[in-house]
């Protein structure tokens, strides 16, 4: 497996901006029949993946990995973690998540994806449609303490929600945009009191971690869809339409 920053194999991120970028990000990326990657930017895929697996950690999963550990607080046995959605970085949040014995509250759209979350480990799920003010309903469901950890995907459309969702001892780890990057809610700047930290990726160091986790655990990634390589758009058409729960795949046969 590639790993997402080729230049990026341990210690801290590079801070040359032309090293900073990862596949697919200011240079190509991984949508093609053939590659050539330096060995140093690959890492053995566990012997219990299949390849379509194999292809759903490089970015998102590596990602939520960091989001746990990468802050330089431990997440620990019975600490709250809160995620948003379904997607793919969410999903592997929830399933890391589980293997520190952790808590686990998701928000979601729909409560059949509730239902989904539920079974994937989920201790508790808020519908944000039905419950708009849902940083309530995580505050009730701690006995007012709030997560511990929140794996904040959504930017500036969520985050004011996600910051009333924590305590001063909690932290935030910043990954997506999905809710949007400008227009979000206004708060009072007292409530800035959580640590937030920026997530993105990892690097090969934090993905052998990761994989030496999963394959103890011989934890699955959740697969949505998989598209052939020539139904490309339909892939992207399906990830875009935002009903994917997990890892949307594109194989080549």
């Amino acid at each position: 497996m590639p790993i997402f920053n080729p230049h990026w194999i341990g210690g801290q991120r590079p801070t040359e901006m032309s090293k900073v970028l990862g596949l697919g990000a200011g240079q190509d990326g991984t949508l093609r029949e053939y590659m050539v990657v330096n060995e140093e930017a690959a890492v053995a895929i566990p012997a219990y993946l299949s390849f379509e697996e194999a292809a759903s950690l490089p970015c998102a999963a590596v990602t939520a990995w960091c989001a746990l550990v990468g802050g330089g607080i431990p997440l620990y046995p019975g600490e709250t973690v809160l995620t948003l959605g379904t997607g793919g970085v969410s999903i592997f949040a929830l399933q890391f998540a589980k293997l520190f014995g952790a808590r686990v509250i998701s928000t979601t759209s729909s409560d059949a994806k509730a239902e989904r979350l539920k079974s994937l480990g989920a201790d508790h799920t808020i519908n944000y449609r039905a419950t708009p003010d849902w940083e309530n309903e995580v505050r009730r469901l701690t006995g007012g303490l709030g997560a511990d950890l929140v794996v904040e995907v959504g930017g500036a459309g969520t985050l004011a929600r996600s910051f009333r969702s924590v305590n001063a001892n909690s932290r935030i780890a910043i990954v997506g945009l999905l809710a949007g990057a400008n227009g979000g809610e206004g708060f009072d700047f007292m409530s800035w009191i959580a640590t937030t930290y920026r997530t993105a990726t990892g690097s090969r160091q934090h993905f052998e971690q990761m994989t030496k986790a999963m394959a103890y655990h011989e934890l699955h990634p959740v697969l949505d869809r998989s598209f052939a390589l020539e139904e490309a758009p339909a892939a992207f058409a399906h990830f875009l339409a935002q009903k994917h729960v997990g890892k949307v795949v594109i194989r080549h046969n």
